[in-house]
C-alpha cells in the first residue's frame, strides 16, 4: 500500500486538531489519525518533556498506518527540539511520501481561534502564552506554512488539493 503522511503541527489553540478531524472525515474510512494529545494526555498521562513516552508512541503508531492505512495523520504542538528527530525518522520511513505543515500563526491570532473551539473552558491566553513557540518549522522540502488569513476551510482546501497531487 502506497501510504502518505501528513504532519499537522503549530502552537496550542492554532486549529490543528480541527483540521485533523476535518481531513480524517473527509479521507473516509481507514485514515488513521495520530493525536498527540489522546496520546500523551489522555492514553499515557505524561507531561509534555523531553523523552516523554508519548514520543516513541506516536511513532510506533504512525508506522503501523504505513502498511495499514491509506493516510496516516499525525498532529500536535510537536515541538522540533522534543519531536523533530521522530518525525525526520517517519518521513523516511513513509519514503518521503509526506506533507507537511505548521500552522505558523500570530499570538492575537492563535488566542482568537483558541477563544472560539470548544478547548477554551479547558485553559486560557495566559497558559497559551507560556506554551507559545513561534516559527517551530521543522525546514523539511514542501513544509507548508499555514497564515492567519486563511480560514478552516482554506487550510482543508489546499491539504486535499496538494494530496490529489
Amino acid at each position: 500500500m502506497e501510504s502518505k503522511l501528513i504532519i499537522i503541527r503549530g502552537n496550542s489553540g492554532s486549529g490543528k486538531t480541527t483540521t485533523a478531524k476535518n481531513l480524517q472525515s473527509h479521507l473516509g474510512r481507514g485514515t488513521l489519525l495520530v493525536s498527540q494529545d489522546t496520546i500523551r494526555r489522555e492514553m499515557l498521562k505524561v507531561h509534555d518533556r523531553d523523552g516523554n513516552l508519548s514520543i516513541d508512541l506516536i511513532r510506533q503508531i504512525a508506522e503501523y498506518g504505513k502498511n495499514n492505512c491509506k493516510f496516516v495523520i499525525v498532529e500536535g504542538i510537536l515541538y522540533k527540539h522534543r519531536y523533530g528527530e521522530m518525525l525526520y525518522n517517519l518521513i523516511e520511513f513513509f519514503n518521503h511520501k509526506t506533507y507537511t505543515y505548521y500552522f505558523d500563526l500570530s499570538f492575537k491570532e492563535t488566542v482568537k481561534r483558541h477563544n472560539s473551539s470548544s478547548k477554551k473552558m479547558e485553559f486560557g491566553e495566559e497558559s497559551l502564552c507560556s506554551w507559545w513557540k513561534p516559527n517551530d518549522y521543522l525546514g523539511v522540502d514542501r513544509e507548508m506554512i499555514l497564515t492567519n488569513d486563511m480560514s478552516q476551510d482554506d487550510v482543508l482546501e489546499l491539504i486535499l488539493n496538494q494530496l490529489q497531487n
